[in-house]
């Protein structure tokens, strides 16, 4: 994981550029960049060949984020935790703002056109709603846990977003809010049985909540069920997933000998489906490569919330690295039948520039808790011995 940083501590306040950049985790820094080089190579592939016009975009994207993400590393943690709520709801504002002035495509409302760039409010929230909680679960008792009026505010601030995200329609990020905001409750020590009732409650409300669903995406619950109902509509998608995904074999097809994917049958191969172009071309071997530089990344994740010595830092790598697995594992279970198609990307992978920033600026914030594992938070955000 790295060296103990011998400069973290209140009587030595003053850290060089220098000592933070050689304490950053270049581990994490090296796997980020070779699934970010294997998302390339796919775009470039998805494009018959070409750079234009998904591979230079993410290229440059991915540059961006890195730059990003190591500013975001470098910020002290504490900085962090005093703008957590800002952040919040700044992300908050932003999805009021899709209800005024969001802009619509393939059928949902989730975009903000800043003309530079195509702003997905509801991505910056999944960061920001694990923000959020890790700063309000940091430094409580377990008796405050314990009192249900004390878990209404988090949960308030759950719900506003996830209602507005339902509305867009998007059930793939509401998902993603809920569960990875469920794992930050978990972690701080809620009680099971607080969850069972959410759960049981939750199923209660199915067949409600069913008649508030489009139309599209009722039929996407029914192909689900039953995949050979209309394979030549509503379960096109995942019909020609299914077919390259298993024509790859064992070592796949070879780089651009994608058959599926080059005659354009895999619908939106550089998006949601990219991960069913790389098993078409690099088969099982290259599917397994992808998904163990993944599980190694979240390794990190989980290494690093350990080792934080305060509760924010903790809550917050454990959040966004429960967030990094939703990513994955979605948009693999997705694109092999085992759950309803739904707009989740695949990581550092899949063409978007929202996403691509999310994802770094996550990532980023995770490097930070290991460079500030060391520093004590107080309730208030102030240096504690």
């Amino acid at each position: 994981m790295g060296q103990q940083p011998h400069y973290l501590g209140r009587h030595n306040p003053e850290i060089t550029l220098g000592q933070k950049l050689w304490q950053l985790n270049w581990g994490m820094i090296i796997l980020i960049c070779m699934i970010a080089s294997i998302g390339l190579g796919m775009l470039y592939s998805a494009a018959n060949a070409s750079f234009d016009p998904w591979a230079s975009r993410q290229a440059i994207r991915f540059a961006l984020g890195f730059v990003f993400m190591i500013v975001v590393a470098l910020v002290d943690i504490r900085f962090w935790f005093r703008v957590s709520y800002l952040f919040y709801f700044g992300a908050l504002i932003l999805l009021v703002g899709v209800e005024v002035m969001g802009s619509i495509g393939m059928g949902a409302q989730r975009w903000i056109d800043l003309k530079f760039i195509q702003l997905q409010p509801s991505e910056l929230m999944k960061v920001a709603i694990v923000f959020a909680l890790a700063r309000y679960f940091h430094g409580v008792s377990q008796e405050d846990i314990g009192r249900i009026s004390f878990l209404i505010i988090p949960l308030a601030m759950v719900i506003a977003p996830s209602v507005l995200v339902l509305r867009q329609p998007d059930l793939g990020t509401t998902g993603m809010l809920v569960m990875a905001s469920g794992a930050v409750f978990f972690c701080a020590g809620v009680r099971l049985w607080k969850f069972a009732i959410v759960v049981l409650s939750g199923l209660a409300a199915i067949p409600i909540g069913w008649q508030f669903l489009h139309t599209y995406q009722k039929n996407r619950v029914l192909i689900f069920l039953n995949p050979e109902q209309d394979p030549l509509g509503t379960g096109y998608h995942i019909h020609q997933s299914k077919i390259a995904f298993g024509s790859g074999g064992v070592f796949g097809k070879g780089f651009l000998q994608g058959s599926q994917s080059h005659l354009n049958f895999l619908p939106e191969k550089q998006t949601d489906f990219i991960f069913t172009m790389l098993a078409e071309e690099f088969g099982l071997v290259g599917g397994l490569v992808l998904l163990g530089l993944y599980v190694l990344l979240m390794v990190y994740g989980l290494a690093i919330s350990l080792r934080a010595r305060n509760q924010f830092g903790r809550l917050l790598a454990i959040g966004l690295t429960f967030n990094l697995f939703l990513y994955v594992f979605i948009n693999i279970a997705m694109i092999m039948g085992l759950v309803p198609v739904v707009g989740v990307p695949l990581p550092l992978i899949s063409y978007g520039g929202t996403v691509m920033l999310t994802v770094m600026v996550g990532l980023g914030l995770v490097m930070s808790v290991w460079l500030h594992r060391d520093i004590k938070i107080s309730r208030h955000g102030v240096h504690d011995e």
